[in-house]
């Protein structure tokens, strides 16, 4: 029998894997080709301070070490905070003078630039949307009427509701994932330069991972992207059609925030809510070394033709998803199933040579 379910083992992990369906870290764990376990969440610290109730956004910062920049949600007005990335404590408070609506996500580019995203849309009613620019201060200290840069984007396809901001760290390239509480989100680009005179128009790239995406972060290799959603995080592979390659747990809660960990290969995660904690997780990653996109890879503009690809890799998941089925209700069918008509047969006329009887006839009904 251990033979056997060993084999329906086999046969359930194949029926998962040509499904498209991640195995639970149990499952891959025991695998000999999976990797390493993948370390539990790690508590690095809890944000306390009273003026932040809902931090929807986090960013590590570039000129200082150890500190992450953090934005309450809608309600607030324009002011980031810079968070110890040890002890939760609020170092410093930079406030501009812009009247936002709903700030949802910031990031930090490579020189320092801080981006403030007001894209939050929950009614998906505005015709347009804000991204706010603050240099990182030299030194930690509050400041007042900190001088920004305003951009305005609309989306081609209408109103949309974003959590997200992407920075490609090489670039500055701006990307916004939209929000999608039904069906899944999209990925759209900033033009490369984008202008403070007028509304810049974002172009669509490619559909979003399923999930409620709520943050992302590209990773410092500019390859890949972690995106956060309330109960996971996912690692995308950036190329010219961007790619879910992995996906794993992290702490449970509204979970709105992601950015790059204090360590190679991990992200930090928080959520909303007074006194939330900030969590060091691993980045997902698959069990097998594969060979990463080129850094330079710039996903291409969604076409008609993504969807119809799409839809066929859908029903070609599909078809295999039905074979894998079949051939396992057949093993199922042949280990518990009680032996057939012609073995029951052979085993009752054996019986009867032995005790001296005579076979029955076959075919005819037995009276009493």
């Amino acid at each position: 029998m251990r033979h056997v379910r060993t084999a329906l083992a086999l046969l359930g992990a194949t029926l998962f894997t040509l499904a498209g369906v991640a195995l639970p870290a149990s499952t891959a764990a025991a695998s000999p080709d999976a990797g390493p376990t993948t370390p539990a969440p790690k508590k690095l610290f809890t944000i306390r301070d009273e003026r932040i109730q809902e931090s929807s956004g986090l960013a590590k910062s570039v000129k200082h070490s150890g500190i992450y920049w953090t934005v309450n949600d809608s309600g607030d007005t324009g002011r980031v905070f810079a968070v110890d990335g040890t002890t939760g404590k609020v170092k410093a408070v930079l406030r501009f003078g812009a009247k936002v609506t709903d700030v949802e996500a910031l990031g930090v580019d490579r020189d320092g630039t801080i981006y403030i995203a007001d894209i939050g849309d929950n009614r998906q009613n505005r015709e347009q949307i804000e991204i706010y620019t603050i240099p990182e201060p030299e030194t930690l200290e509050d400041e007042s009427n900190v001088k920004y840069h305003r951009f305005d984007f609309k989306y081609p396809d209408g109103a949309h509701d974003a959590e997200t901001l992407l920075i490609e760290p090489g670039t500055s390239q701006l990307y916004i994932v939209t929000k999608a509480l039904k069906g899944t989100g999209a990925i759209y680009a900033a033009p490369p330069a984008p202008s403070r005179e007028g509304t810049n128009d974002l172009t669509k790239l490619a559909a979003a991972p399923t999930g409620v995406i709520t943050d992302g972060t590209f990773l410092p290799d500019g390859q890949r992207v972690v995106l956060r959603t309330y109960a996971d995080v996912t690692t995308v592979a950036w190329s010219e059609t961007p790619n879910a390659i992995a996906r794993g747990t992290a702490p449970l809660g509204q979970g709105e925030t992601v950015a790059v960990g204090p360590t190679d290969g991990t992200v930090l995660v928080g959520s909303e809510g007074a006194n939330s904690g900030v969590y060091q997780v691993q980045v997902p990653a698959k069990a097998a070394a594969s060979t990463p996109p080129k850094a330079s890879a710039t996903p291409k503009p969604a076409t008609t033709g993504d969807s119809s690809n799409a839809d066929s890799g859908k029903s070609h998941n599909f078809r295999w998803i039905i074979i894998g089925a079949a051939l396992f209700a057949l093993i199922i069918t042949v280990i518990t199933f009680p032996p057939g008509r012609r073995e029951r047969q052979d085993r009752q006329a054996e019986n009867d040579r032995l005790t001296g009887q005579s076979p029955p006839t076959p075919h005819r009904r037995q009276h009493s």
